[in-house]
C-alpha cells in the first residue's frame, strides 16, 4: 500500500478540495444513519474529522469517492452503534413535538418518504449496501468500498430489494 506524505499546506488544500467535491457522499451517508438533525450534524463532523486524520493513509490505487464512502460508512456504523444505547435511554423529542426535518422530501412524494423510512429500519450494513446501490454504484464499486466480494454484494442487494418490496406491499394493505 502506497502512502502519500503531504506538508500541512498541501494537506489543507487537498482536504478542502475533497470535502467540496464529495460533500454529497458525506451528507447522504449521514442522512441515512441519523434520524435527527443534531445527530446528523455530529456525524458529519465525525466523518470530516476521520477524513482529515486519514489523508496520510490514502491509497492512490482507489478513487477518492471510494475512499470517502469507506470512511463515511465505517464512521457512521460506529457512530450508530455507539449512540444506539444512548438513544434507548433518552426521550425522543420527535415523538413529543413535531420538528420539521430539513432533509425530508416534500410530502407529495410519499414513496420516497416510505423508502427512506424502510431503509432506516434495515441493519447497518444492509443500509450501507442499499444506499450505495441507490446512488447508482456498480456492484464492483460497492464491493471495493465495503471490502467484500462482488458476488456477496449482488446477493445481499437482491435480498434487500426483496425486503423493501415486501415492506411496500405490506404498507399498501
Amino acid at each position: 500500500m502506497e502512502q502519500t506524505v503531504f506538508n500541512l499546506n498541501e494537506r489543507e488544500k487537498i482536504f478542502l478540495s475533497i470535502l467540496e467535491s464529495h460533500k454529497g457522499i458525506i451528507y447522504k451517508v449521514a442522512n441515512t444513519y441519523c434520524f435527527d438533525e443534531a445527530d446528523r450534524d455530529d456525524l458529519i463532523q465525525e466523518i470530516t474529522l476521520q477524513i482529515w486524520r486519514s489523508i496520510e493513509s490514502y491509497n492512490n490505487e482507489y478513487k477518492w469517492s471510494t475512499w470517502i464512502y469507506r470512511i463515511a460508512l465505517n464512521t457512521s456504523i460506529s457512530f450508530y452503534r455507539k449512540n444506539r444505547t444512548h438513544k434507548e435511554k433518552t426521550v425522543d423529542l420527535d415523538q413529543v413535538i413535531q420538528i420539521p426535518d430539513a432533509y425530508e422530501e416534500p410530502s407529495d412524494n410519499n414513496n420516497f418518504v416510505l423508502l427512506r423510512r424502510f431503509v432506516r429500519e434495515l441493519k447497518e450494513i444492509d443500509r450501507a449496501l442499499i444506499l450505495l446501490h441507490l446512488e447508482g454504484l456498480s456492484s464492483q464499486e460497492i464491493a471495493g468500498i465495503m471490502a467484500t466480494t462482488q458476488t456477496n454484494v449482488t446477493t445481499k442487494v437482491s435480498r434487500i430489494k426483496k425486503k423493501l418490496k415486501l415492506k411496500f406491499q405490506q404498507h399498501k394493505k
